[in-house]
């Protein structure tokens, strides 16, 4: 068995700079890294040496996005967690909601600022890449699943 160690530090590190916590990167490197198909909060608190309370809300985070499922694992009291099948797609198909939000906002902002100010100039550009993104995000998507066969 390959140590990974240094290459999930270092994958938890690059989710950092993407903007999630620390701790939630951590996790969500150790779910990528995990030789097992499952693995439990307290085994990833052990592995991580972070808190309980830490690794609840990563979990929780995670879940919540879309990243990783609850499992069923029989004769085990404790709750089995594992990176959901299609996962990046499905974080990408939900982050859509943020994509219309920013649209939303950008379009907002352009009445505010006025038409022909410099506020509004650079905001029609957000709008304008916002409004790209939110309509070819489900085709790519979709073809992201025909490639893989899902």
């Amino acid at each position: 068995m390959a140590d990974t160690t240094e290459a999930a530090e270092h994958l938890a590190l690059v989710l950092a700079q993407g903007g999630l916590q620390k701790a939630t990167a951590r996790v969500l490197a150790a779910f990528m890294f995990a030789d097992q198909d499952s693995i439990t909060a307290p085994e990833l608190a052990e592995r991580l040496g972070i808190s309980s309370g830490a690794v609840s809300g990563a979990i929780k985070m995670l879940s919540t996005v879309g990243l990783i499922e609850r499992v069923p694992a029989p004769g085990s009291r404790r709750e089995h967690y594992r990176v959901r099948e299609g996962a990046w797609a499905t974080l990408m198909s939900s982050q859509n909601g943020l994509v219309q939000a920013m649209f939303e906002a950008a379009d907002r902002g352009i009445a505010a600022a006025g038409d022909g100010s410099h506020a509004a100039r650079r905001l029609q550009e957000m709008r304008d890449f916002y409004g790209f993104m939110f309509r070819e995000m489900p085709a790519l998507i979709e073809r992201w699943r025909a490639e893989r066969g899902t």
